[in-house]
């Protein structure tokens, strides 16, 4: 016998939550979810708890509105009908009454006013606040100034047209781009959650410019050992540090450093270099302790405050500029002139293996696999 099609029923509205169908068999299998207000590190919505289930999709929906206009409780789903027609004209009324209103309310806000709801609601803390920011409240409110051009214009008419101009007339680095484009859907998503907007505009913003990042000079053998000779300076440990770690700076902000296993966990960017783990160097062990017992961090100031620490350090020590990444690719360097594998050298810098289905799916190194490699890199200064 041929199973029964299910009914198709009418697309909620944005931000109005959300009715789950689990499947036949079960006594209530629609699960009522109010809208989503939390994403996760990066931007994915998270689905909230159902508020009940029942065993009508009308009857779902009219908890929904109920739960919209705060008139919800729990158990209140009781209330409702079987009746089909009768539940069906009341979801009708409804729904239009809703979208009406809500048409009313969506030209109101502007891209300002969305960015601070959206900021609240994301760090729980106001815009320009004076108190300790994590990265990402910086990154956010540093991409923010970079959208001035947005700032008046009503959200519900922003177009991609709009964003993507924003994006091709900025100056900056490719990283400081991706914190736009980062911004815009995160914001989108908020705005989604809360019926601010009638379409994702943020989905189809794209960067144009060839992605600087893995650009970079390498701290040549000599400036190497005139940091060495002069490793008691605050700033110049830090930067010891790096070159045999390779991590990104901003990933310093939030490692995690392991003194008994002596490894560093952790990783910012891409899903391959995020929590990764990384053997600590003996050549800098005493360095990464001292620095934990002093400061009880490896980075206790932003990425950008250590940059034009660096850039003072450096010119005081007659070394030429370099860049925080710079380290990034002194590491990659010393690993590829000491014959370490070039399979754990992706691993540590956290890099993709690409198509490589071999290593990146049944490749699996242990921390001391890990060391044995990384070790081979000699320290003669």
């Amino acid at each position: 016998m041929a199973k029964k099609k299910r009914k198709k029923h009418q697309k909620l509205p944005n931000g109005y939550g959300s009715i789950k169908y689990l499947g036949d068999g079960r006594r209530n299998p629609y699960a009522v979810h109010p809208p989503t207000k939390e994403f996760n590190i990066d931007g994915i919505p998270q689905t909230p708890k159902a508020l009940c289930y029942v065993d009508d999709w009308y009857k779902a929906f009219t908890v929904l509105t109920w739960y919209k206009n705060n008139e919800y409780y729990p158990g209140r789903e009781a209330e409702l009908s079987s009746d089909q027609k009768e539940l069906e004209k009341q979801v009708s009324e409804i729904l239009s009454q809703y979208t009406q209103k809500s048409k009313a309310n969506k030209g109101t806000k502007t891209f300002r006013e969305v960015f601070e709801g959206y900021y609240k609601d994301k760090f729980k803390q106001d815009y320009g606040h004076k108190g300790k920011k994590v990265s990402m409240e910086r990154s956010m409110s540093a991409a923010y100034k970079n959208s001035a051009a947005l700032y008046d214009k009503p959200f519900i008419e922003i177009t991609q047209k709009d964003m993507q101009k924003v994006i091709d007339k900025c100056e900056l680095k490719h990283a400081s781009l991706e914190l736009i484009q980062t911004l815009f859907r995160q914001m989108y998503q908020y705005a989604e959650a809360n019926n601010l907007c009638d379409k994702n505009y943020a989905q189809f913003v794209r960067i144009d410019q060839e992605d600087d990042d893995e650009h970079g000079v390498p701290f040549t053998d000599s400036e190497l050992k005139i940091l060495w000779d002069n490793k008691e300076n605050e700033t110049v440990e830090m930067i010891l540090i790096m070159c045999y770690s390779g991590f990104r700076i901003a990933a310093y902000e939030s490692m995690k450093v392991d003194l008994n296993k002596k490894a560093f966990y952790g990783g910012v960017k891409t899903k391959y270099s995020k929590k990764r783990t990384v053997p600590i160097h003996s050549g800098i062990y005493d360095l990464v302790k001292r620095r934990l017992s002093r400061d009880g961090a490896l980075l206790t100031e932003s990425s950008n405050a250590f940059r034009n620490s660096m850039y003072e350090a450096l010119n005081a020590l007659g070394i030429e500029k370099h860049t925080p990444h710079d380290c990034r690719h002194t590491f990659s360097k010393l690993c590829e002139d000491s014959n370490v594998a070039e399979n754990d050298r992706k691993r540590m810098l956290g890099h993709s293996f690409g198509n490589d289905i071999t290593n990146k799916v049944y490749g699996h190194r242990s921390l001391e696999d890990l060391r044995e490699e990384i070790e081979k890199i000699k320290i003669c200064y």
